[in-house]
């Protein structure tokens, strides 16, 4: 409030008497600002200049009570260089900014004109929000920068937005930290917990949820892969006893599921052969996805050890002369998910006693003998045939068998080999050639060291 006094019609000042005139300051701002607009020339007292993008300047005409209620940075200028009246020019505030960015500079003057509803309303993008919030926090603009970080904490962000924020807000301060709220470190139970329920939803069987299940069933097996990536908190989640007991939960569950669908496929097959078949490709397909995220849990043996334990069922099903023209993808599926196995156990990823290894390959080698070159001949007589076993894949299985027999003890591969070499057609695939050749090595090395053995116990009764 500002107090007045004035003289009585004589001339003479009432000092003994005096009338204090009162009147609101604030409803004095009010007014001029509902008459003054930014850019008015008429009204306006001082001057901002800026550098464009082309680096020439520009001159904004403003009105200091505006800015100094709105801006602390151009209150302490104006403080220090008051306005004086007997010049008819108007200050002229000169700020420096990078050219790039004056037009967020220029929206800022605008936005410093306007009501905080207004400001509120007027943000359109958060390129736009998070230039102005850089101008604004320069310019020491409280309402509008809260404004700003308000809009920029609540609107979703693009992939590019998102890492623009990360570059940009750490560098502002403490008082721009909660727009990267949603992107701080969660508490690690927090963690757990979710991940176990993505495990969970991952793991689903049941067909009693709505049809988007499978939808929602993929894109939690793919975040839980993604959760899973080599990175600083993956042992956290991997190791911890809770989390792999959810997965031995869910890998039981889709064991359990795989041979109930065998154990159904005779009857379902006859009354509707897709339907069948893409059942038990279905279980197959949830099987190859938890062999990708168990080893990075360490539990590859899990699945090796369910896997022996379903082979005779599945090679006394699917072999069957009754689907001898059907059940492709199922058989190529099969193959694939037995390849991951005898990866697993042949480079010494799941270690097994030799009788389990050998009563592994023994079971499956046959079969592999046998799909192999019906799959080639299919695809000879018709190149659309799309169920193959690719290079990679027959590359992979053969590795691995030729690893996995190496490691047997020499009888075993010996068997093994002498079977592999009995008959012709059992020479094209898998090809032991690299097993036999160090077999072969081997066996003369262990030959040569038993006569070196028994020379030197010769020698050594001649000298007694």
């Amino acid at each position: 409030m500002r107090s007045l006094s004035f003289c009585g019609a004589n001339g003479a000042c009432n000092t003994g008497t005096e009338v204090n005139l009162q009147f609101s300051w604030m409803d004095m701002e009010a007014r001029a600002a509902g008459t003054c607009k930014f850019g008015d020339q008429t009204t306006s007292d001082v001057t901002v200049r800026l550098r464009n993008r082309d680096g020439r300047p520009e001159w904004f005409h403003c009105h200091s009570f505006i800015l100094t209620k709105r801006s602390k940075f151009f209150a302490n200028w104006l403080c220090k260089h008051p306005s004086d009246p007997r010049t008819e020019s108007n200050n002229c505030i000169e700020v420096h900014c990078p050219g790039s960015e004056s037009d967020h500079y220029v929206k800022l003057l605008k936005l410093i004109y306007l009501s905080e509803e207004s400001v509120s309303d007027s943000w359109d993008s958060v390129k736009s929000a998070l230039g102005v919030l850089q101008a604004s926090m320069a310019l020491q603009c409280e309402t509008i920068t809260k404004s700003c970080i308000q809009y920029l904490e609540a609107v979703p962000w693009d992939e590019k937005e998102e890492e623009e924020i990360l570059e940009v807000v750490p560098t502002l301060g403490p008082e721009a930290m909660p727009i990267l709220a949603r992107m701080q470190p969660v508490n690690i139970n927090a963690t757990k917990s979710v991940f176990i329920s993505a495990v969970r939803l991952a793991t689903t069987i049941e067909n009693s949820f709505p049809p988007f299940t499978d939808e929602l069933k993929s894109s939690a097996q793919e975040q839980v892969e993604y959760m899973l990536l080599e990175d600083e908190e993956t042992p956290l989640i991997a190791v911890d006893e809770d989390v792999k007991y959810e997965a031995r939960a869910g890998l039981a569950k889709m064991f359990t599921t795989f041979e109930k669908g065998l154990s159904l496929l005779p009857s379902e097959y006859d009354q509707s052969p897709e339907a069948a078949e893409q059942r038990v490709l279905q279980s197959l397909l949830d099987l190859e996805w938890m062999c990708n995220i168990l080893p990075k849990m360490e539990m590859m043996k899990d699945f090796v050890s369910g896997w022996a334990c379903i082979s005779d069922h599945v090679l006394a099903t699917v072999p069957d002369e009754k689907y001898s023209s059907g059940l492709w993808a199922v058989k190529v599926k099969m193959m694939e998910v037995t390849g991951k196995a005898l990866d697993a156990i042949g480079f010494g990823n799941v270690v097994l006693p030799a009788l389990s290894r050998v009563q592994f390959l023994r079971t499956w080698l046959p079969y592999i003998r046998k799909l192999k070159p019906l799959l080639d001949s299919k695809s000879a007589d018709n190149e659309a045939f799309p169920y193959k076993m690719d290079s990679d894949l027959c590359q992979n299985i053969e590795g691995a068998i030729n690893s996995l027999v190496l490691a047997l003890p020499s009888s075993d591969q010996a068997e093994i080999l002498m079977d592999w070499m009995q008959r012709d057609e059992q020479l094209k695939y898998p090809d032991l050639s690299e097993a036999f050749e160090v077999w072969c090595y081997r066996t003369k090395s262990a030959k040569r060291r038993l006569l070196a053995g028994f020379n030197a116990i010769d020698n050594a009764t001649i000298t007694l």
